[in-house]
């Protein structure tokens, strides 16, 4: 039997960011029909943060990559709530290199909890990479 575990991302990512970067988490959330020419179907085989609308997760699954404001400047906001198979963990990594590197600040990016756990494992973003380091 599969585990199951919930995978949230909440991080701003720079103004800067590249355009590349973008379009390929538009494919991953399903904002965008076609997979970007760029992306390694090997490092990206299907799309990793796209919401199924049959989720048993409480009050479903949610993907939103959006401008906004921070005030006195402006990011790139993702939010990303799925449910993911234990055989499927794996490819955090490919999410967290995508976005480790453009992430604005350091510290919390997100977390992972087995689903019927009430402990999570934070994911967190420093210095342009990912894992256990400085917030």
């Amino acid at each position: 039997m599969s585990l199951h575990y919930e995978v949230v991302f909440t991080c701003f990512l720079r103004d800067g960011t590249p355009e590349p970067v973008l379009e390929a988490l538009r494919w991953h959330t399903g904002a965008s029909e076609e997979r970007p020419p760029h992306l390694d179907a090997d490092e990206h085989p299907y799309r990793l943060l796209e919401p199924d609308p049959d989720s048993r997760l409480p009050g479903g699954e949610f993907a939103s990559l959006r401008y906004q404001s921070l005030g006195s400047r402006d990011a790139w906001g993702l939010f990303t709530r799925n449910l993911w198979l234990d055989d499927d963990i794996g490819e955090l990594t490919t999410v967290m290199d995508l976005l480790a590197p453009h992430v604005e600040g350091c510290g919390y990016g997100g977390y992972l909890r087995e689903e019927y756990d009430t402990e999570m494992s934070v994911l967190t973003f420093h210095d342009g990479t990912h894992g256990p380091g400085p917030g």
